[in-house]
């Protein structure tokens, strides 16, 4: 057999070696563009759900404490003369929550089906279109007050069609970075990349804070037009696979991890090792395709169940200040409407931070249940003191509005992103990485339920008090924890388990035989 010469190997050894890091560098910087595109993208999706909980103070105020215009033609008995038509009436909140479901209730609906076509239908085409129909739809209900439309109808049409187009999202988006990422630091990365759910939240306040005292229509058209933009940039820039540009997939199994069906005594699984361990490959396979999974075979997936109801009170939570905070400062802390918008922001400030530690806490602790357990606990005497004095003075106020956002955000964006794609490409699936856009669409399919309840239950709750709302939402808060109780005990088995055999180690290079 002829060996090269020396200078030759050193030569294709060199090449070699300059071409693997190259090519490293290469995935790195498109790994960084999906998450920043995938990012914006569902800000873009948020950002256009947040309007209507600004301008909901716009659509029934106190009309005594404003001055009529000399050409308003209402009556001077008329104290509903600044409201807007329907929801001049005395059950104005009950419209409004009605308003509120047409979009929850059609996004939990379409939520479980979206996942099933997300993984038969090319990504890029799929979310392109559901944000191009969803700036539509967004546009339309502010062109309402252009049009001087008063019927409560049209206002309820136009949220259940948005509501359906916006499930194209998630499912999508959570698919797209798991083709990307790993195992690794899932529960960090995705924690700071799902802050775009605060971000659109922040920007969607504050975009219809600037029109919202004036002409309204223009919170949901502006926003509408950046969303169906960005919908042509996801239709131009978007790369599902990182086989498509030749670049390296991402490993999501580790060996030797503790499995979510296995018993933790009779293995010693590092803490750092995910109980919800993945051998799956979250990408696509150049080879063999595999089939998509069922829905009830997805059901079956140890943990699917259990997050998805938790994920069903912790999003009612969530959804309900997303929805109701704005008019409950505005009620009961007597800002504008402006004011009361920016305000609660701060809750979703507070949001980023809780998921951004999150993740990081339940990376290093490998225990994604009992992060989401500890601050569910900790949620519920907050959000009874914020209601109790969070509203005597600016300071009380802010403090409380981000530690409120942390603690209840935390969980509903762990649950959502690092656990939908643990269980997405967990091991029993057997390398069947179709699982993912189904497991996504059913946790948080089962949690957009919740998110419909919540806005529901606060508008018929809130006209006994908002002390009552409160309790609700508390109540919903420890149910949430509740049924993470045998994933947390098996979490804590599994670190015992670990450390049993880390002692016993430790011992058996102390004392050798």
């Amino acid at each position: 057999m002829t060996h090269l010469p020396s200078w030759v190997s050193g030569f294709l050894l060199e090449v070699g070696s300059e071409l693997g890091v190259r090519a490293a560098l290469e995935s790195h910087r498109f790994r960084g563009f999906i998450l920043l595109l995938t990012f914006f993208i569902y800000t873009c999706y948020h950002m256009s759900r947040k309007p209507i909980s600004v301008v909901k103070s716009r659509l029934h105020q106190n009309c005594s404490e404003l001055i009529k215009p000399t050409n308003d033609s209402h009556s001077i008995n008329d104290t509903t003369w600044c409201d807007w038509a329907p929801f001049d009436r005395n059950n104005y909140k009950e419209l409004l929550g009605a308003v509120d479901n047409a979009f929850l209730v059609a996004y939990a609906i379409g939520m479980f089906i979206s996942g099933i076509f997300g993984e038969r239908l090319p990504l890029r085409y799929y979310l392109s279109a559901g944000m191009l129909l969803s700036g539509l739809f967004t546009s339309l209900f502010g062109l309402g007050y252009f049009w001087n439309i008063h019927m409560l109808w049209y206002f309820v049409l136009i949220q259940i069609c948005n509501g359906l187009v916006q499930t194209t999202g998630w499912p999508s988006v959570v698919t797209c970075v798991g083709n990307w990422f790993g195992k690794g630091k899932r529960g960090l990365i995705m924690g700071i990349w799902n802050s775009h759910t605060s971000v659109g939240n922040i920007l969607g306040s504050l975009i219809a804070g600037v029109w919202v005292n004036e002409q309204w229509g223009l919170s949901f058209v502006v926003p509408g037009i950046i969303t169906a933009a960005m919908g042509i940039l996801t239709f131009l820039f978007l790369i599902e696979y990182p086989e498509d540009v030749d670049c390296t997939p991402p490993q999501h199994h580790t060996s030797g991890g503790l499995e979510e069906n296995q018993d933790p005594e009779d293995l010693g699984n590092s803490p750092k090792e995910s109980s919800l361990e993945s051998a799956a490959r979250g990408s696509k396979e150049p080879s063999a395709q595999p089939a998509a999974i069922s829905f009830l075979g997805a059901l079956r997936i140890p943990g699917v169940v259990e997050f998805s109801l938790c994920l069903l009170f912790a999003k009612l939570v969530s959804y309900t200040f997303l929805y109701w905070l704005p008019l409950y400062i505005f009620n009961v802390a007597h800002f504008s409407a402006k004011e009361a918008g920016d305000l609660s922001t701060l809750f979703d400030v507070g949001g980023i931070i809780g998921g951004i530690m999150a993740g990081l806490i339940s990376d290093y602790t490998n225990g994604r249940a009992t992060t989401c357990c500890v601050m569910l606990i900790l949620a519920a005497p907050m959000m009874f003191l914020y209601n109790s004095v969070g509203q005597k003075g600016i300071t009380n106020s802010v403090v409380m509005l981000i530690i409120c956002g942390a603690l209840v955000n935390g969980p509903y964006a762990l649950i959502t992103t690092a656990v939908s794609a643990d269980l997405g490409t967990h091991q029993s699936l057997k390398g069947n990485a179709k699982a993912l856009s189904t497991v996504t669409a059913i946790i948080d399919g089962t949690g957009s339920i919740g998110a419909a309840l919540g806005p529901l239950l606060a508008g018929l709750i809130s006209p006994t008090g908002w002390n009552n709302v409160f309790y609700m939402l508390i109540s919903a808060d420890i149910l949430a924890c509740l049924l993470l109780c045998r994933l947390v005990y098996k979490e804590i088995l599994a670190w015992k388990s670990f450390l049993n055999r880390d002692r016993g180690s430790s011992l058996a290079l102390t004392h050798p035989r």
